[in-house]
């Protein structure tokens, strides 16, 4: 009789606990982890000793068991990507991913695991194009699943931590890697391997991860939304100036149907005069050109008068594309033009903003 009691009294304890447990569950906010791939999901090949895909988002979740203290997890198992397959369709795809998932009262956040090489690319587009203004944090890792230091975890963790954080709530995308959190914006790949290869150069970082509390040390201020609409994306590319560049290739690319240009200038936007030929070429078919620079730091600005300067491609009709780099400059111009925005006036004023 006395084991029958205890017995009871054991089970109506573990019942408690079960209620109490899932009551919990419900009051913690829900986080969406969307896995596209990257090396974060990636391990290497016991036969060719290649680094290849090989984790899913589930797998992913298993290596961070302290995740469910701060949220409720949610996996969206995205086709793996890598940086061969990014393009204008998926980034649109995956606008409408995010969005759906943050209209939901429940979500405070969305995370997404995503190859390094073209994060910064897939950020900017994701702060340009998602309607909401909760947080939307992407991680990757510098070091693939096989590797004892293996990377992904920690910003794995630390992206559902700052997602869950009140004050992360209008900061725009974010990628968070290396315990530091940067601006979609202004975020750029730095190093081919070191972990704290994503930087903001002169702008500086959003914030910190640290093991007691999410610290933000600023906020982005320019920030814009572009709805996407429907339809394809206009077709833009960029062509690098360099020693000796002849412009043509810009040419050929107008020719085969390229509906808007970047230059990746040199300095604050200058070029030889075979490029700024070339430019003209462009301008005099209606195709929109717009200047950046292969400079890290600063802005490009119509400055110099020789003929490739900065200030005779801008009289010209180019746009200046200020402290953007080339393939930011090309979302946003890719994304005015969607829009039947393509005038010098109105992308210029895109580009100032």
């Amino acid at each position: 009789m006395k084991t029958l009691k205890t017995l009871q009294k054991a089970l109506t304890f573990a019942m408690m606990c079960s209620a109490a447990t899932a009551a919990t569950a419900q009051t913690r906010p829900v986080v969406q982890f969307v896995a596209t791939g990257g090396t974060i999901a990636m391990k290497v090949d016991p036969v060719t000793k290649g680094v290849v895909p090989a984790i899913s988002g589930d797998d992913l979740m298993q290596t961070v068991p302290d995740a469910g203290k701060y949220a409720t997890i949610e996996v969206n198992n995205s086709s793996a990507m890598s940086a061969n397959y990014i393009e204008p369709k998926w980034w649109t795809r995956l606008t409408k991913a995010v969005d759906d998932a943050l209209a939901r009262p429940e979500v405070a956040g969305v995370v997404i695991a995503h190859g390094t090489d073209t994060m910064e690319e897939t950020a900017y587009w994701l702060d340009l194009t998602v309607k909401s203004d909760k947080p939307v944090i992407l991680i990757g890792a510098q070091r693939n699943a096989s590797s004892p230091d293996f990377d992904g975890p920690r910003n794995l963790l630390n992206a559902i931590r700052i997602a869950t954080t009140p004050e992360a709530k209008g900061k725009g995308v974010m990628i968070a890697m290396n315990n530091q959190i940067n601006a979609a914006r202004t975020a750029t790949k730095t190093h081919t391997q070191d972990v704290e290869t994503f930087k903001s150069g002169d702008f500086g970082f959003l914030g910190e991860v640290w093991e007691d509390k999410v610290q933000f040390s600023r906020a982005p201020l320019r920030r814009q939304h572009i709805d996407i609409g429907s339809g394809e994306m206009p077709r833009v590319e960029i062509l690098p100036m360099f020693g000796g560049a002849t412009g043509e290739l810009l040419r050929y690319a107008v020719d085969q149907g390229a509906k808007g240009i970047v230059v990746q200038a040199t300095g604050m936007g200058n070029m030889n005069v075979s490029m700024f030929e070339a430019v003209k070429y462009a301008l005099s078919k209606n195709v929109p050109v717009v200047i950046a620079t292969r400079v890290p730091n600063g802005r490009t600005m119509p400055v110099y008068g020789f003929q490739g300067g900065g200030k005779t491609t801008f009289d010209a009709g180019a746009v200046m594309a200020g402290d953007l780099n080339p393939q930011k400059a090309r979302l946003l111009l890719m994304l005015m033009m969607h829009q039947g925005k393509q005038s010098k006036a109105e992308l210029q004023a895109a580009f100032d903003r």
